[in-house]
Protein backbone atom coordinates (compact mmCIF):
# COMPACT_ATOMS: atom_id res chain seq x y z
CA UNK A 1 0.00 0.00 0.00
CA UNK A 2 1.35 3.46 -1.21
CA UNK A 3 1.84 5.86 2.07
CA UNK A 4 -1.12 8.68 2.29
CA UNK A 5 -1.64 11.58 3.78
CA UNK A 6 -1.69 12.05 8.45
CA UNK A 7 -5.36 13.34 8.25
CA UNK A 8 -6.83 15.30 11.90
CA UNK A 9 -10.29 15.04 11.55
CA UNK A 10 -12.50 17.22 13.90
CA UNK A 11 -15.94 16.19 13.80
CA UNK A 12 -18.76 18.38 15.77
CA UNK A 13 -21.12 15.28 16.50
CA UNK A 14 -19.84 11.99 16.46
CA UNK A 15 -22.11 9.93 19.16
CA UNK A 16 -25.35 11.76 18.14
CA UNK A 17 -28.04 10.28 16.28
CA UNK A 18 -27.70 11.96 12.45
CA UNK A 19 -25.84 12.24 9.79
CA UNK A 20 -22.71 13.91 10.39
CA UNK A 21 -22.26 11.77 13.14
CA UNK A 22 -22.91 8.81 10.99
CA UNK A 23 -20.54 10.48 8.27
CA UNK A 24 -17.95 10.93 11.30
CA UNK A 25 -17.98 7.26 12.25
CA UNK A 26 -17.76 6.09 8.65
CA UNK A 27 -14.89 8.39 8.03
CA UNK A 28 -13.09 6.80 10.65
CA UNK A 29 -13.81 3.18 10.53
CA UNK A 30 -12.24 3.76 6.88
CA UNK A 31 -9.06 4.94 7.84
CA UNK A 32 -8.85 1.88 10.56
CA UNK A 33 -9.60 -0.75 7.71
CA UNK A 34 -7.04 1.23 5.97
CA UNK A 35 -4.56 0.94 8.11
CA UNK A 36 -4.47 5.26 7.35
CA UNK A 37 -2.92 7.77 9.49
CA UNK A 38 -6.02 9.64 10.92
CA UNK A 39 -6.77 11.90 14.56
CA UNK A 40 -10.19 11.90 15.28
CA UNK A 41 -11.39 14.09 17.77
CA UNK A 42 -14.94 14.62 18.74
CA UNK A 43 -17.10 15.02 21.90
CA UNK A 44 -17.42 12.29 24.16
CA UNK A 45 -18.52 11.17 27.36
CA UNK A 46 -15.06 11.58 29.09
CA UNK A 47 -12.03 12.76 27.84
CA UNK A 48 -9.42 10.15 26.71
CA UNK A 49 -6.37 9.73 24.51
CA UNK A 50 -6.93 6.04 23.19
CA UNK A 51 -4.86 4.27 19.72
CA UNK A 52 -6.15 2.18 17.60
CA UNK A 53 -3.59 0.82 15.09
CA UNK A 54 -3.19 3.75 12.58
CA UNK A 55 -5.62 5.25 14.22
CA UNK A 56 -5.59 7.80 17.22
CA UNK A 57 -8.87 8.72 18.86
CA UNK A 58 -8.87 12.18 21.19
CA UNK A 59 -12.76 12.37 23.15
CA UNK A 60 -12.97 16.00 24.35
CA UNK A 61 -15.68 16.04 27.64
CA UNK A 62 -17.86 18.95 27.14
CA UNK A 63 -17.43 20.94 30.36
CA UNK A 64 -20.99 21.80 32.34
CA UNK A 65 -20.81 25.29 30.85
CA UNK A 66 -21.91 23.97 27.39
CA UNK A 67 -25.55 24.66 25.78
CA UNK A 68 -27.75 22.67 23.68
CA UNK A 69 -27.71 24.36 20.00
CA UNK A 70 -31.68 23.09 20.36
CA UNK A 71 -33.73 22.36 22.02
CA UNK A 72 -34.97 18.64 20.91
CA UNK A 73 -31.34 17.45 19.84
CA UNK A 74 -27.90 16.22 21.48
CA UNK A 75 -26.12 18.98 19.73
CA UNK A 76 -24.05 21.27 22.52
CA UNK A 77 -21.31 23.85 22.01
CA UNK A 78 -18.87 24.37 24.31
CA UNK A 79 -17.07 27.91 24.59
CA UNK A 80 -14.47 26.51 27.41
CA UNK A 81 -13.47 23.74 25.08
CA UNK A 82 -10.70 25.47 24.09
CA UNK A 83 -8.86 24.78 27.08
CA UNK A 84 -7.96 21.37 25.35
CA UNK A 85 -5.76 23.18 22.87
CA UNK A 86 -2.52 22.75 24.77
CA UNK A 87 -2.97 19.48 25.20
CA UNK A 88 -3.63 18.54 21.44
CA UNK A 89 -0.84 20.20 20.07
CA UNK A 90 1.38 17.97 22.15
CA UNK A 91 -0.57 14.73 20.96
CA UNK A 92 -0.42 16.65 17.65
CA UNK A 93 3.59 17.00 17.77
CA UNK A 94 3.82 12.88 17.81
CA UNK A 95 1.31 12.76 15.25
CA UNK A 96 2.04 15.14 12.72
CA UNK A 97 -0.81 16.02 10.35
CA UNK A 98 -0.12 17.00 7.48
CA UNK A 99 -3.97 18.01 6.73
CA UNK A 100 -6.87 19.13 9.22
CA UNK A 101 -10.65 17.89 7.88
CA UNK A 102 -13.45 19.69 10.23
CA UNK A 103 -17.16 19.23 9.45
CA UNK A 104 -18.58 22.66 10.28
CA UNK A 105 -18.10 25.54 12.74
CA UNK A 106 -19.25 24.05 15.55
CA UNK A 107 -17.12 23.86 18.92
CA UNK A 108 -14.94 20.93 17.68
CA UNK A 109 -14.93 22.88 14.15
CA UNK A 110 -13.46 26.04 15.34
CA UNK A 111 -10.93 24.19 17.68
CA UNK A 112 -9.44 22.49 14.93
CA UNK A 113 -9.59 25.61 12.53
CA UNK A 114 -7.72 27.05 14.93
CA UNK A 115 -5.31 24.27 14.96
CA UNK A 116 -4.69 24.34 11.19
CA UNK A 117 -3.77 28.16 11.68
CA UNK A 118 -1.63 27.35 14.40
CA UNK A 119 0.37 24.11 13.18
CA UNK A 120 0.37 26.61 9.14
CA UNK A 121 -1.12 23.25 7.41
CA UNK A 122 -4.23 23.17 5.37
CA UNK A 123 -7.61 23.20 5.93
CA UNK A 124 -10.85 21.72 4.87
CA UNK A 125 -14.04 21.99 5.43
CA UNK A 126 -16.83 19.85 4.36
CA UNK A 127 -20.56 21.00 4.77
CA UNK A 128 -23.22 18.41 6.51
CA UNK A 129 -26.15 21.00 7.47
CA UNK A 130 -28.01 23.60 6.10
CA UNK A 131 -28.23 25.62 9.31
CA UNK A 132 -29.75 28.48 7.16
CA UNK A 133 -32.43 26.98 6.24
CA UNK A 134 -33.06 25.41 9.98
CA UNK A 135 -32.95 29.07 11.49
CA UNK A 136 -35.38 30.56 9.00
CA UNK A 137 -37.90 27.38 10.26
CA UNK A 138 -36.97 27.75 13.57
CA UNK A 139 -37.71 31.23 13.73
CA UNK A 140 -40.98 30.97 11.68
CA UNK A 141 -41.83 28.43 14.47
CA UNK A 142 -40.94 30.92 17.35
CA UNK A 143 -42.97 33.46 15.71
CA UNK A 144 -46.23 31.69 14.68
CA UNK A 145 -48.34 34.06 16.64
CA UNK A 146 -47.49 36.99 14.51
CA UNK A 147 -49.03 37.72 10.71
CA UNK A 148 -47.65 35.62 8.12
CA UNK A 149 -45.71 38.30 6.51
CA UNK A 150 -44.00 39.71 8.64
CA UNK A 151 -42.74 36.66 9.59
CA UNK A 152 -41.64 35.40 6.57
CA UNK A 153 -39.41 38.60 5.85
CA UNK A 154 -37.89 38.18 9.79
CA UNK A 155 -36.98 34.49 8.82
CA UNK A 156 -35.57 35.29 5.54
CA UNK A 157 -33.41 37.87 6.86
CA UNK A 158 -32.56 35.10 9.99
CA UNK A 159 -31.64 32.61 6.90
CA UNK A 160 -29.75 35.34 4.63
CA UNK A 161 -27.36 35.99 7.99
CA UNK A 162 -26.91 32.42 8.92
CA UNK A 163 -25.68 31.99 5.37
CA UNK A 164 -22.84 34.91 5.95
CA UNK A 165 -21.73 33.99 8.97
CA UNK A 166 -21.25 30.12 7.70
CA UNK A 167 -19.87 30.90 4.63
CA UNK A 168 -17.09 33.37 6.04
CA UNK A 169 -16.40 30.00 8.00
CA UNK A 170 -15.99 28.02 5.23
CA UNK A 171 -13.92 30.76 3.51
CA UNK A 172 -11.16 30.23 5.81
CA UNK A 173 -10.83 26.58 4.43
CA UNK A 174 -8.04 26.02 1.71
CA UNK A 175 -10.52 23.01 -0.18
CA UNK A 176 -14.08 22.37 0.88
CA UNK A 177 -16.80 19.46 0.28
CA UNK A 178 -20.23 19.22 -0.09
CA UNK A 179 -22.87 16.23 -0.31
CA UNK A 180 -24.44 17.83 -3.26
CA UNK A 181 -23.99 19.54 -6.41
CA UNK A 182 -26.56 22.58 -5.70
CA UNK A 183 -24.10 23.43 -2.63
CA UNK A 184 -21.26 22.54 -4.13
CA UNK A 185 -21.82 25.54 -6.53
CA UNK A 186 -23.35 27.46 -3.51
CA UNK A 187 -20.42 27.23 -2.04
CA UNK A 188 -17.88 27.67 -4.88
CA UNK A 189 -19.79 31.10 -5.60
CA UNK A 190 -19.99 32.14 -2.01
CA UNK A 191 -16.35 31.86 -0.45
CA UNK A 192 -14.67 31.26 -3.96
CA UNK A 193 -12.63 28.54 -2.78
CA UNK A 194 -12.36 24.85 -4.83
CA UNK A 195 -15.58 22.97 -3.92
CA UNK A 196 -16.25 19.13 -4.69
CA UNK A 197 -18.57 16.50 -4.45
CA UNK A 198 -18.63 13.76 -1.00
CA UNK A 199 -21.69 11.80 -1.03
CA UNK A 200 -22.48 9.25 1.75
CA UNK A 201 -22.06 5.88 1.56
CA UNK A 202 -24.55 2.56 2.83
CA UNK A 203 -23.64 -0.63 4.02
CA UNK A 204 -25.95 -2.92 2.30
CA UNK A 205 -25.34 -5.75 4.28
CA UNK A 206 -26.66 -4.04 7.18
CA UNK A 207 -29.82 -2.34 5.39
CA UNK A 208 -31.24 -5.58 3.45
CA UNK A 209 -34.88 -6.90 2.43
CA UNK A 210 -33.31 -10.12 3.90
CA UNK A 211 -34.50 -8.67 6.97
CA UNK A 212 -38.03 -8.54 6.00
CA UNK A 213 -40.24 -10.63 8.49
CA UNK A 214 -42.45 -13.03 6.41
CA UNK A 215 -46.83 -13.20 6.91
CA UNK A 216 -49.42 -10.41 6.11
CA UNK A 217 -48.78 -6.83 7.57
CA UNK A 218 -51.03 -3.44 6.80
CA UNK A 219 -48.99 -1.31 4.03
CA UNK A 220 -46.78 0.48 6.19
CA UNK A 221 -45.30 3.91 5.02
CA UNK A 222 -42.02 4.10 7.28
CA UNK A 223 -39.77 7.36 8.24
CA UNK A 224 -36.80 7.72 9.55
CA UNK A 225 -34.90 10.76 11.18
CA UNK A 226 -35.05 13.22 13.63
CA UNK A 227 -38.78 15.32 14.84
CA UNK A 228 -38.42 18.29 14.51
CA UNK A 229 -39.70 21.31 12.37
CA UNK A 230 -37.07 21.58 9.50
CA UNK A 231 -38.08 17.93 8.59
CA UNK A 232 -41.84 18.66 7.54
CA UNK A 233 -42.70 16.01 9.59
CA UNK A 234 -46.31 17.37 10.48
CA UNK A 235 -46.80 16.71 6.55
CA UNK A 236 -47.04 12.98 7.30
CA UNK A 237 -50.03 13.42 9.13
CA UNK A 238 -51.78 15.63 6.33
CA UNK A 239 -50.37 12.14 3.96
CA UNK A 240 -52.77 10.03 6.27
CA UNK A 241 -55.65 12.13 5.73
CA UNK A 242 -55.08 11.80 2.25
CA UNK A 243 -54.55 8.63 2.59
CA UNK A 244 -58.06 8.02 4.42
CA UNK A 245 -59.70 10.19 2.02
CA UNK A 246 -58.67 7.74 -0.62
CA UNK A 247 -60.22 4.90 0.93
CA UNK A 248 -57.04 2.61 2.35
CA UNK A 249 -57.50 1.66 5.81
CA UNK A 250 -55.22 -1.55 5.75
CA UNK A 251 -52.05 1.19 6.46
CA UNK A 252 -49.94 2.36 9.18
CA UNK A 253 -47.20 4.84 9.82
CA UNK A 254 -43.78 3.97 10.96
CA UNK A 255 -41.79 7.23 12.63
CA UNK A 256 -38.24 6.56 13.84
CA UNK A 257 -36.37 9.42 15.83
CA UNK A 258 -36.12 11.20 18.67
CA UNK A 259 -37.67 15.11 18.44
CA UNK A 260 -39.96 17.84 19.71
CA UNK A 261 -42.56 17.02 17.37
CA UNK A 262 -42.87 13.46 18.68
CA UNK A 263 -45.96 14.44 21.25
CA UNK A 264 -48.05 16.48 18.19
CA UNK A 265 -47.84 13.45 15.71
CA UNK A 266 -48.64 10.82 18.53
CA UNK A 267 -52.38 13.39 18.95
CA UNK A 268 -52.64 13.95 15.32
CA UNK A 269 -52.57 10.64 13.52
CA UNK A 270 -54.64 8.12 14.18
CA UNK A 271 -52.08 5.27 13.02
CA UNK A 272 -48.97 5.77 13.49
CA UNK A 273 -46.20 3.61 15.29
CA UNK A 274 -43.79 5.89 16.90
CA UNK A 275 -40.89 3.83 18.81
CA UNK A 276 -38.26 6.92 19.48
CA UNK A 277 -34.54 6.02 18.45
CA UNK A 278 -33.77 2.17 16.84
CA UNK A 279 -30.09 1.38 16.27
CA UNK A 280 -28.49 -1.07 14.46
CA UNK A 281 -30.16 -4.99 14.22
CA UNK A 282 -33.89 -3.40 15.33
CA UNK A 283 -33.21 -0.44 13.06
CA UNK A 284 -32.19 -2.84 9.95
CA UNK A 285 -35.23 -5.02 10.31
CA UNK A 286 -37.67 -1.50 11.11
CA UNK A 287 -36.55 -0.46 7.61
CA UNK A 288 -37.11 -4.23 6.12
CA UNK A 289 -40.20 -4.01 7.32
CA UNK A 290 -41.80 -0.70 5.24
CA UNK A 291 -43.26 -0.95 2.10
CA UNK A 292 -42.53 3.38 1.11
CA UNK A 293 -40.02 5.86 3.01
CA UNK A 294 -41.56 8.95 2.92
CA UNK A 295 -39.43 11.70 3.37
CA UNK A 296 -41.02 15.28 3.42
CA UNK A 297 -37.83 17.41 4.35
CA UNK A 298 -37.00 20.65 2.36
CA UNK A 299 -33.68 21.00 4.45
CA UNK A 300 -31.32 18.00 4.42
CA UNK A 301 -28.44 18.29 2.21
CA UNK A 302 -28.05 14.41 1.57
CA UNK A 303 -30.20 12.10 3.70
CA UNK A 304 -28.55 8.63 4.42
CA UNK A 305 -31.68 7.31 5.81
CA UNK A 306 -32.80 7.41 1.90
CA UNK A 307 -29.96 5.20 1.20
CA UNK A 308 -30.80 2.61 3.99
CA UNK A 309 -34.53 2.59 3.30
CA UNK A 310 -33.43 1.81 -0.82
CA UNK A 311 -30.55 -0.79 0.41
CA UNK A 312 -33.52 -2.63 2.78
CA UNK A 313 -35.45 -2.36 -0.83
CA UNK A 314 -38.23 0.44 -0.25
CA UNK A 315 -38.92 2.92 -2.48
CA UNK A 316 -38.60 6.41 -1.35
CA UNK A 317 -40.98 9.66 -2.24
CA UNK A 318 -39.04 12.98 -1.32
CA UNK A 319 -38.85 16.55 -2.10
CA UNK A 320 -37.78 18.68 -4.84
CA UNK A 321 -35.74 20.39 -2.34
CA UNK A 322 -32.75 20.21 -1.03
CA UNK A 323 -30.02 17.04 -1.84
CA UNK A 324 -32.57 13.90 -1.23
CA UNK A 325 -33.90 14.69 -5.16
CA UNK A 326 -30.36 13.52 -6.14
CA UNK A 327 -30.23 10.25 -4.48
CA UNK A 328 -33.43 8.70 -6.09
CA UNK A 329 -34.34 8.26 -9.95
CA UNK A 330 -38.02 9.02 -9.98
CA UNK A 331 -40.19 6.30 -11.48
CA UNK A 332 -37.82 3.98 -10.74
CA UNK A 333 -36.24 3.72 -7.30
CA UNK A 334 -39.03 5.89 -5.64
CA UNK A 335 -40.29 9.19 -7.10
CA UNK A 336 -39.15 13.00 -6.51
CA UNK A 337 -42.32 15.11 -5.53
CA UNK A 338 -42.67 18.65 -7.21
CA UNK A 339 -45.36 19.83 -4.19
CA UNK A 340 -47.48 18.45 -1.41
CA UNK A 341 -50.12 17.15 -3.64
CA UNK A 342 -47.67 15.25 -5.71
CA UNK A 343 -46.03 13.78 -2.71
CA UNK A 344 -49.44 12.63 -1.97
CA UNK A 345 -50.37 11.21 -5.42
CA UNK A 346 -46.78 9.33 -5.62
CA UNK A 347 -47.09 7.77 -1.94
CA UNK A 348 -50.94 6.66 -3.64
CA UNK A 349 -49.81 4.98 -6.88
CA UNK A 350 -47.34 2.60 -4.68
CA UNK A 351 -49.92 1.71 -2.62
CA UNK A 352 -52.14 1.17 -5.49
CA UNK A 353 -49.81 -0.27 -8.13
CA UNK A 354 -48.65 -3.49 -6.03
CA UNK A 355 -46.83 -4.64 -9.59
CA UNK A 356 -44.98 -0.89 -9.96
CA UNK A 357 -44.08 -0.93 -5.94
CA UNK A 358 -42.51 -4.00 -6.50
CA UNK A 359 -40.26 -3.03 -9.34
CA UNK A 360 -39.35 -0.40 -8.02
CA UNK A 361 -38.53 -2.64 -4.72
CA UNK A 362 -35.81 -4.48 -6.78
CA UNK A 363 -34.29 -1.40 -9.01
CA UNK A 364 -33.95 0.75 -5.28
CA UNK A 365 -32.11 -2.70 -4.12
CA UNK A 366 -30.04 -2.89 -6.99
CA UNK A 367 -29.09 1.08 -6.71
CA UNK A 368 -28.11 1.31 -2.92
CA UNK A 369 -25.88 -1.76 -3.36
CA UNK A 370 -23.72 0.10 -5.85
CA UNK A 371 -22.90 2.47 -3.39
CA UNK A 372 -20.36 2.41 -0.59
CA UNK A 373 -18.53 4.31 1.68
CA UNK A 374 -15.29 2.98 0.68
CA UNK A 375 -15.69 4.42 -2.25
CA UNK A 376 -16.93 7.96 -0.86
CA UNK A 377 -13.73 8.38 0.97
CA UNK A 378 -11.30 6.95 -1.56
CA UNK A 379 -12.48 9.73 -3.70
CA UNK A 380 -12.09 12.24 -0.58
CA UNK A 381 -8.15 11.44 -0.29
CA UNK A 382 -7.67 11.64 -4.27
CA UNK A 383 -9.24 15.57 -3.86
CA UNK A 384 -7.57 16.39 -0.90
CA UNK A 385 -4.05 15.20 -2.59
CA UNK A 386 -4.61 16.66 -6.09
CA UNK A 387 -5.45 19.89 -4.58
CA UNK A 388 -3.35 20.04 -1.59
CA UNK A 389 -0.44 18.58 -3.05
CA UNK A 390 -0.21 19.10 -6.18
CA UNK A 391 3.36 19.06 -7.15
CA UNK A 392 4.42 16.71 -5.05
CA UNK A 393 4.96 13.00 -6.13
CA UNK A 394 1.14 11.02 -6.83
CA UNK A 395 -0.38 9.13 -3.84
CA UNK A 396 -3.43 7.38 -3.88
CA UNK A 397 -6.02 6.00 -1.01
CA UNK A 398 -5.28 2.63 -2.80
CA UNK A 399 -6.07 -0.77 -0.57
Amino acid sequence: MNSVRRVAFFSDSFHEVNGVALTSRQFEAFARRRQFPFFSVHAGPHTRLDHDGQVTIYELQRSAAAFNLESDSELSFDLLLWRYRKDLLEAFSSFRPELLHVTGPGDIGMLGAWMAHELRIPLVASWHTNVHEYAGRRLEKLLSFLPAGPVQVVSQAAERGALNGAARFYGIARLLFAPNQELVELLATRTRKPCFLMQRGVDAEMYTPRKREDGPRPFTIGYVGRLSVEKNVRFLADLEHAIIAAGHTDYKFLIIGPGGEEEWLRQNMQRAEIPGVLRGEELARAYASMDVFAFPSHTDTFGNVILEALASGVPAVVTICGGPKFLVRSGVTGFVAADDRAFVRCVLELMDDREQHERMRRAARDHACSISWDRVFEKVYDTYENNLFPLTSPIRAAS
